[in-house]
């Protein structure tokens, strides 16, 4: 069984279809790519697998557990974590208590425990400031813990964005456009840091990008949308020369 299953996934907002008769099988370890024109879906099909909406019709299963009328939290607790589009970081905050924070689905002492600081909640929140400081340190912010989320430079803010979401352990990590906003060197920092990420947490990745070369040189596959609808699959070297894949993306970046 694939380690995620989408069937049938069909989306409206009133009239207008945004999604329609999308599937996918993630497997174990795989990084896949979600691509389309903009206004294609691709940013509505990551909120129905992750919670934010419910779909009008569809599965969507996690290891053989159907997801579909779970909560947002209650997905990412049982192992699906995202980052978005436009950076959501709690900005007034340390990056270190961002990453802190991501952990509350994973916590393990009681409601007294955390009132009245006992031993359980000390040692299990030391070990949360121990793990997020660790994590923080793979994404060379080791020295920005105190900063405020929102002094540090757009490309860092992004960093800090991805290991929040790792900071879930989750087994799939889905990315929203994790290059917008990046300049060509920033963006082949992130290409080198998605494949390290992929390796030493031994990640699903599905991502949604615009930036062509982030897609092409890190996905196995890719999944092509239009309309909300799919109108291609294949490897990289095949979608470069689909036809109704050009043909959807004239006056869009080219290949």
């Amino acid at each position: 069984m694939p380690l995620l299953q989408i069937r049938a996934l069909t989306h409206l907002f009133g009239g207008l279809r945004a999604v329609y008769d999308f599937n996918l099988d993630l497997e174990e370890g795989e990084l896949v790519g979600l691509i389309g024109p903009n206004g294609a879906g691709k940013t509505t099909i990551f909120n129905l697998v992750t919670g934010a909406y419910k779909p009008t019709e569809g599965q969507v299963q996690l290891n053989g557990d159907d997801l579909v009328g779970l909560r947002p939290h209650q997905i990412t607790a049982r192992g699906i974590a995202r980052t978005f589009q436009t950076i959501r970081l709690w900005n007034k905050l340390t990056v270190l208590d961002n990453i802190c924070i991501a952990r509350a689905s994973r916590i393990r002492y009681s409601l007294p425990d955390s009132i009245l600081h006992g031993r359980r909640y000390r040692e299990e929140e030391r070990q949360i400031k121990d793990q997020a400081i660790e994590l923080l340190a793979v994404f060379g912010l080791e020295q920005q813990t105190q900063e405020l989320a929102t002094n540090l430079p757009y490309g860092a803010q992004r960093r800090v964005e991805i290991a929040r979401a790792l900071a879930t352990e989750p087994r799939v990590l889905l990315l929203d456009e994790p290059a917008a906003g990046m300049n060509p060197g920033e963006i082949e920092e992130l290409l080198a840091l998605i494949q390290q990420i992929r390796q030493d947490f031994g990640l699903t990745i599905w991502i949604i990008e615009h930036q062509m070369r982030v897609i092409m040189n890190i996905c196995e596959r890719i999944k092509v949308i239009d309309f909300g609808e799919t109108i291609a699959e294949g490897t990289p070297i095949e979608i470069q020369n689909n036809p109704k894949v050009i043909e959807a993306y004239l006056g869009e970046e080219a290949f």
